[in-house]
C-alpha cells in the first residue's frame, strides 16, 4: 500500500493537533481506550466538545501549556493509503524541529487561523516548505466557524498567501487552499454544510487523490550501496550482490552503470527483492543488484547510469539549518554524513544568515546559533558524489555530527 508522509506547520493555537485528532476521529482510527481518555479529560477541563489535541500532545509540558514542542509521528490508514503525519511545533524556537519533521515528507499542511490571517510565522512555515522542496502544500484556513464561515474572509487570506507565493524560488510546488474547521469537522474528512460556497475537495479527499507523480520530485536514479551480499553457501557460492535503496528514478536490467568513485563501468545483470527477480527497480525500492562484470564495489560506493553522473568534489556550498546548542563557527570541524558515507568537514566560509520570513539576509555573521539558517561553504577531507538539493532531495542533503558529543548538530541542503 502506498505510504504518504505529511508534515504540518502552524502558529501557536492555529489548531494543528486538533486537525490531526479530527482526522483520526473521523476516519475511525482512534482506539476505544484513547477515545475514552479524550472524553474523560475533555469533561474534566469543562469542555462541551472533545479536545482532539490530546491525541498528539504526548509530553506533559505540551498538555499543560497547550502547545506542541516535540515532533510527533501519527499513523493511520484508509482502504487506499497509509499515512504518516509529522506534527511539528510552530514556535520560533523550535525551527529545527520543523525542519526535522518536514525533511522526509512528501506533502505538507500549513494551517492559518482565519481570525489572524497570514502572519510572520506563516512566512517562516512556507519558507521551510519551500527550502525542503515539498512539492504538494495544502493551505488549510482553519477556525472558519469563528468567522461565521465567511467566504469573503477566506478569499482575503488566500489573496495574502498568494502574494507570499511570489517570493518562493521553487516553482514546481503546487498550492491548494481548503477552508476548514478542525473543531467542528468541516472539510477535514467530510464536506461542510456550513460552506456551500466551497466546491473543492476535503482535506482527506485531496490526499486520497494524490499519486506518486504529484508528490515526488523526479530526478536521476542514485543507488548508494549499503551492503555487499556474499552468502558463501554451496547453492550461491559465486553470488555477489549489492544491497541498497533506489532514489530519484528507476534502474532496470541491462542498464549500463558507473560505479563511483572508481568510475568502473558494467551492466545490471539481475535485480532481486528477497528471492524474487524483477526487471525494474522503482524509485524508493530496496533491492539487491548484481552486475555482469566482476568489478570491485564496496559499502558507500554508488551506482549511477552512464551519462547521469553526480558532482564529485571535496568542496561545496549548502544551506544549513543549525540544531545544536553549541554554535557553528568558522574553522569548526564536523563529521559530515552524506548517505552511507562519513567524511570530515571543515567550515570554510559562512556567507550569510538567511531570514526565514523572506525579509532578506544578514551578512554580518560570525557563527550560527540554534535554529539559525545560513549559507555555508565546507571543505572535505575526501570527495563525495552529490547532486544539488534542487535536483535530488536525497543525494543533495546531509547531516553534520559533532565529533565530541556525537550529536546531530545540523542538516544541510547542497546548492
Amino acid at each position: 500500500m502506498e505510504v504518504l508522509k505529511i508534515a504540518t506547520a502552524g502558529s501557536v493555537d492555529d489548531g494543528k493537533s486538533t486537525l490531526i485528532g479530527r482526522l483520526l476521529y473521523d476516519t475511525k482510527s482512534l482506539t476505544d481506550d484513547k477515545l475514552e481518555a479524550i472524553e474523560k479529560t475533555s469533561k474534566q477541563k469543562g469542555y462541551d466538545y472533545l479536545d482532539f489535541s490530546l491525541v498528539t500532545d504526548g509530553l506533559v509540558a505540551e498538555r499543560e501549556q497547550g502547545i506542541t514542542i516535540d515532533v510527533a509521528h501519527i499513523y493511520f490508514s484508509t482502504p487506499t493509503k497509509s499515512y504518516i503525519i509529522a506534527d511539528t511545533p510552530g514556535h520560533l524556537e523550535y525551527t529545527r524541529n520543523m525542519v526535522t519533521g518536514a525533511s522526509t515528507s512528501q506533502a505538507a499542511i500549513i494551517l492559518i487561523d482565519a481570525r489572524k490571517g497570514v502572519i510572520d510565522q506563516t512566512n517562516r512555515h512556507f519558507f521551510i516548505n519551500n527550502l525542503l522542496r515539498i512539492k504538494e502544500v495544502i493551505v488549510a484556513i482553519n477556525k472558519m466557524d469563528l468567522v461565521d464561515f465567511s467566504e469573503e474572509r477566506y478569499q482575503e487570506i488566500k489573496a495574502d498567501f498568494e502574494e507570499l507565493m511570489g517570493k518562493r524560488d521553487y516553482q514546481d510546488q503546487k498550492i491548494t487552499f481548503i477552508p476548514v474547521s478542525a473543531l467542528k469537522g468541516d472539510n477535514v474528512v467530510n464536506p461542510s454544510i456550513n460552506m456551500p460556497w466551497y466546491k473543492g475537495q476535503t482535506l482527506l479527499e485531496h490526499f486520497e487523490d494524490l499519486d506518486k507523480e504529484d508528490v515526488y520530485n523526479v530526478g536521476t536514479p542514485r543507488f548508494p550501496v549499503q551492503y555487499v551480499i556474499r552468502p558463501k553457501t554451496e547453492e550461491f557460492h559465486d553470488f555477489r550482490g549489492f544491497a541498497g535503496k533506489v532514489y530519484g528514478g528507476e534502474l532496470s536490467v541491462g542498464d549500463e552503470v558507473v560505479v563511483l568513485p572508481s568510475m568502473t563501468r558494467s551492466k545490471i545483470k539481475e535485480i532481486y527483492f528477497y528471492d524474487k527477480k524483477y526487471q525494474t527497480a522503482t524509485r524508493r525500492s530496496s533491492v539487491t543488484i548484481t552486475l555482469e562484470d566482476e568489478v570491485n564495489v564496496s559499502r558507500g560506493d554508488m551506482l549511477v547510469k552512464v551519462g547521469d553522473l553526480p558532482t564529485i568534489d571535496k568542496q561545496f556550498t549548502a544551506t544549513v539549518s543549525w540544531m545544536d546548542s553549541q554554535n557553528l563557527n568558522l574553522g569548526n570541524k564536523y563529521v559530515l554524513q552524506h548517505g552511507v558515507n562519513k567524511v570530515l568537514a571543515k567550515v570554510e566560509n559562512i556567507h550569510h544568515k538567511i531570514k526565514p520570513d523572506y525579509s532578506g539576509v544578514d551578512t554580518e555573521v560570525s557563527g550560527l546559533a540554534m535554529n539559525d539558517i545560513a549559507q555555508v561553504t565546507f571543505r572535505l577531507n575526501k570527495p563525495i558524489f552529490y547532486d544539488t538539493f534542487k535536483e535530488h532531495r536525497t543525494n543533495g542533503s546531509f547531516i553534520l555530527i559533532d565529533n565530541q558529543t556525537n550529536n546531530t548538530a545540523g542538516v544541510g541542503f547542497i546548492e
